[in-house]
């Protein structure tokens, strides 16, 4: 297997015009799979200087994707997953679910014991990744897609065999996309999916709910998205500043006998909080049937 080479030519992979870093000492890592939120991991360790476009290679099977990658970030691109992983500190999982038995065929056997493993794929357990790739050091990450703005929250968990230096690595990386939860458990991944990890499309379906209600009572599309989602983005304000509870914002601004009474009535007939309770541990029982479905390669 060819290392990755920090000779200016020939270069084993791909590469385009990227910056060179800080001069710090930088991670070198290698993201599997390009998509979404492997790119808004690779845009915001690059935009924070955790790496250089220099010490970052991607792989992907996707010709257009690379080449997409490789020309907004001059990061490396290869569709070559064992060339990817060769002089890396971290390998990033981050590839569709029914894309991880081909990543462990590619790679199964092939890391060394100094690399840390960070898979974000979902449904995919601790046990099913380290078994199949034959490496032990791991983590297992539950990001949500605010991250692809810098502003998401990850919820994260590692095997025993993540020393300090590889969970700083993990802080780093996870940190980037927004604010980082370490948990001792695994399974607390599965109920963090179920609330931030699908949570997001809880709020869109409000957002769109809501703004359709203003507009069937007469405001126009535009005014209408405009209050509700200023109203929405300034309540979770309050709630983060205020020092107040949920509950206790509410009852202030729920004036007995008035309109917003009136509106509460109407969610607690349709038994609102109930639905939310149900949506939640609907989520979270898929994904734990996801994670049992996971063969334990």
């Amino acid at each position: 297997m060819k290392p990755l080479l920090k000779n200016p030519s020939p270069l084993p992979f791909e590469r385009g015009r990227g910056t060179q870093g800080d001069g710090v000492n930088t991670m070198k890592i290698a993201f599997i799979g390009g998509g979404n939120m492997g790119e808004a991991m690779l845009s915001a360790l690059l935009d924070k200087r955790i790496s250089s476009s220099q010490d970052v290679v991607v792989s992907d099977t996707a010709e257009s994707r690379r080449q997409h990658i490789k020309q907004k970030y001059g990061v490396g691109v290869t569709a070559d997953n064992q060339l990817a992983i060769s002089k890396t500190n971290v390998i990033v999982l981050a590839v569709k679910p029914q894309n991880l038995p081909d990543v462990i065929t590619q790679l199964g056997g092939q890391l060394n014991p100094g690399q840390l493993l960070l898979s974000i794929i979902a449904g995919a357990r601790l046990d099913t990744i380290c078994t199949g790739l034959k490496h032990l050091p791991a983590v297992r990450a539950m990001p949500n897609t605010p991250a692809q703005i810098g502003q998401g929250i990850t919820v994260w968990t590692a095997t025993e065999e993540v020393n300090e230096q590889q969970k700083q690595w993990a802080r780093a990386i996870l940190g980037a996309i927004g604010q980082e939860i370490y948990v001792e458990k695994e399974s607390d991944i599965d109920m963090a999916t179920a609330v931030s990890g699908s949570g997001p499309a809880y709020f869109f379906l409000f957002v769109e709910a809501l703004s359709n209600a203003a507009v069937e009572i007469g405001l126009s599309r535009d005014v209408a998205e405009k209050l509700v989602l200023q109203t929405i983005l300034g309540s979770g304000h309050l709630i983060q500043q205020s020092g107040k509870s949920p509950a206790d914002l509410r009852r202030m601004v729920t004036s007995p006998g008035g309109t917003t009474a009136e509106a509460i009535s109407e969610l607690e007939k349709g038994q609102f909080t109930d639905l939310i309770a149900r949506a939640v541990q609907a989520a979270y029982n898929k994904a734990r049937e996801l994670g049992d479905s996971n063969p334990r390669l």
